[in-house]
């Protein structure tokens, strides 16, 4: 039997067009098997494909799966920042200034704030599960280095030093010295598959200090080739888990902080993401991830 399911794509972390994270979004998917998903996923080929279906509980807005090509994800930021544009664009705002979207991820309930913006919508989604550091041991600071194909002095500024952190998800964050050396990086495919065994992820997220616009905190790329992601425009998850990084790394006091990143410049695909978090009694309490996203395509999927 030939079923039909309608599709949406969007660029997120941006307000323009071809910039961002692209995503594709499945509406009505209750009927699709995994298998039917996956393949799916596949047939787009973009980092994570976002289906939608009906909620498990009706005061929730739906329920979402989340697939990259190679398997599904428990939780994803850019897919959750679009899928929630994409349902606030189909409703009915009736003189609102924001929407409450709740989704109903593997991980939890993921509850998303959407506004309305200048030229885009913005979502901002509070992390199901608030991320922390893996008491793991880290390779070397040259073990990493040679990695990311760099020396072993660019590893590292200030008290920001390589680390292991989860929160659903689990990613690797290294910070570097200069910009000129996030530059410069690139995966060893020779080195990395046998460390990100040894770390238990896919996820390698590089980052420095400044960025394009004055007021950006941090400058970031993020590389996933075991996960058959080679570089990621644009990473709501391992933004959200960079949080337990700055907590231990900047020795965050207690209340509320704020930073403006950027990622996905150097590939030509320029996202802006920004990350908040509350800190009590210097332990983190609640992170949220926040940027705006366009719709680009819609069309129809044959089965």
């Amino acid at each position: 039997m030939t079923m039909t399911l309608r599709f949406h794509t969007l660029d997120v972390f941006t307000n323009r067009k071809f910039g961002g994270n692209p995503l594709a979004v499945v509406l009505d998917a209750d009927a699709l098997t995994d298998r039917q998903m996956q393949t799916i996923a596949q047939e787009f080929n973009l980092s994570e494909t976002i289906f939608v279906m009906t909620p498990a509980d009706p005061a929730n807005t739906a329920k979402v799966r989340i697939f990259f090509p190679t398997g599904e994800i428990p939780f994803a930021g850019h897919p959750t920042v679009g899928c929630a544009v994409l349902l606030a664009h189909q409703r009915d705002w009736a003189g609102q200034d924001q929407l409450q979207i709740r989704l109903e991820e593997v991980a939890g309930l993921v509850p998303v704030t959407v506004t309305q913006g200048a030229g885009a919508m913005r979502a901002s989604f509070t992390a199901p599960v608030v991320p922390f550091a893996v008491d793991q041991t880290m390779p070397a600071r040259e073990e990493v280095a040679a990695m990311l194909s760099l020396e072993a002095a660019d590893i590292g500024f200030d008290d920001h030093q390589p680390r292991l952190h989860q929160g659903g998800p689990r990613c690797f964050h290294v910070p570097v010295a200069t910009r000129a050396a996030l530059v410069r990086s690139r995966v060893r495919d020779s080195i990395w598959p046998a460390m990100a065994d040894s770390l238990g992820t896919d996820q390698v997220y590089v980052y420095t200090r400044g960025g394009d616009a004055p007021g950006t905190a941090f400058r970031a790329r993020m590389y996933a080739p075991t996960a058959a992601t080679p570089e990621d425009p644009a990473t709501g998850s391992a933004t959200a888990l960079l949080a337990a990084q700055l907590l231990t790394s900047d020795h965050l006091a207690d209340g509320t902080h704020a930073w403006d990143i950027e990622q996905g410049y150097e590939m030509g695909r320029p996202s802006d993401l920004h990350l908040e978090v509350d800190v009590h009694h210097g332990e983190l309490v609640a992170v949220r991830v926040s940027g705006q996203a366009v719709p680009l395509m819609e069309g129809v999927l044959h089965l």
